[in-house]
């Protein structure tokens, strides 16, 4: 197999781990000697050892009986090495006491923390390193991940359910709009973000969980409450979470607040209210909108107050498709 189909290997493998990863980036290691695979490695559990740590120690089992010394192999990575000490030990170092003399890496890991650090490392102690391997494919993984580095804020996505006729709700009525297959498929997006945020009245009003109620194992996304009012803790949203809780004021400050914090990306799902104060803001990436047929008529609140209020934020609808009687849009900001 060559670089570049192993490089994909790793990529594609990484990803099974990419809910219980989360929020680091999922990456993958494979060790090989004379294009033959020794050993395969991935950051399956946030917290725990790092892909180039589990692909190592698998190799060791074979010390002695495929190679004689970690200086026969090459060591092939989806990302830039880490070379600080967190939750785990610096895997550059670790990497260059294993002895390795070759590494092929797929892309620089955007973190400042690290940014080139690792690599520096690696060739300070006499490794030849490779850089740039399907480095898109690598970015296009962990988009959050390298957005949030690069932009310094996390990436911002609002998720809407609006009836035909553009509504959300009645006023202090929660009314389920959309289908149960579209409810199922918003557990799946919680499951990809690192945090779910709503406002006050939105917790008043439908005592809702945001977890993700998904059928496979994910860490579960971090809360968020933005209210100017008194709460009760004992909401189910308060269940089982860790909850931040913020007065609306500057919501660009209440984001910037996590640029340095683990947090890569935020789920919005709020009232109309919230959602438009975000997106004239201006801090929103993507608006992931979920229309049913169902009309709600004069007596429904509106979502936006103008027309073509989306294309007045400025973004761009990337792709629709239907879910049941249900139609999912997903929108991302211009460039």
């Amino acid at each position: 197999m060559s670089y570049e189909e192993l490089m994909l290997r790793a990529v594609t493998k990484a990803e099974k781990f990419k809910f219980t990863a989360k929020p680091n980036p999922v990456v993958g290691a494979i060790i090989i000697k004379d294009n033959e695979i020794i050993s395969e490695g991935y950051h399956e559990i946030f917290g725990e050892n790092h892909a180039e740590i589990n692909a190592i120690e698998d190799a060791k089992k074979l010390l002695g009986k495929k190679f004689q010394s970690f200086s026969e192999l090459t060591l092939i990575c989806t990302l830039e090495p880490c070379s600080h000490t967190g939750k785990t030990g610096s895997c550059a170092d670790f990497i260059v006491k294993t002895g390795f003399k070759h590494i092929v890496i797929g892309a620089i890991d955007p973190n400042p923390k690290v940014a080139g650090n690792g690599i520096k490392i690696l060739k300070d102690n006499g490794i030849h390193v490779e850089v740039g391997l399907l480095e898109d494919l690598v970015e296009k993984q962990n988009k959050f991940f390298f957005y949030k580095h690069k932009n310094k804020k996390p990436y911002i996505t609002i998720k809407i359910a609006s009836s035909i006729d553009g509504k959300s709700h009645y006023s202090g009525e929660r009314v389920f709009i959309t289908s149960q297959s579209s409810l199922n498929d918003v557990q799946k997006i919680r499951a990809e973000y690192d945090a779910i945020l709503t406002g006050g009245n939105t917790l008043r009003n439908d005592n809702p969980k945001m977890n993700a109620r998904v059928d496979f194992h994910t860490n579960q996304p971090k809360k968020i409450l933005l209210t100017n009012n008194t709460y009760n803790e004992g909401f189910d949203f308060f269940k089982n979470a860790s909850v931040d809780v913020f007065k609306i004021n500057d919501l660009k400050k209440i984001i910037d607040s996590y640029a340095n914090s683990e947090v890569c990306s935020i789920l919005i799902e709020a009232g109309p209210k919230l959602v438009n104060a975000f997106l004239n803001e201006g801090i929103v990436d993507e608006l992931i909108i979920y229309s049913s047929t169902k009309k709600l008529g004069e007596k429904g609140i509106n979502w936006f107050c103008e027309d073509n209020a989306i294309e007045k934020y400025g973004f761009k609808l990337e792709s629709s498709y239907k879910i049941d009687n249900d139609l999912k849009e997903i929108f991302k900001k211009n460039e």
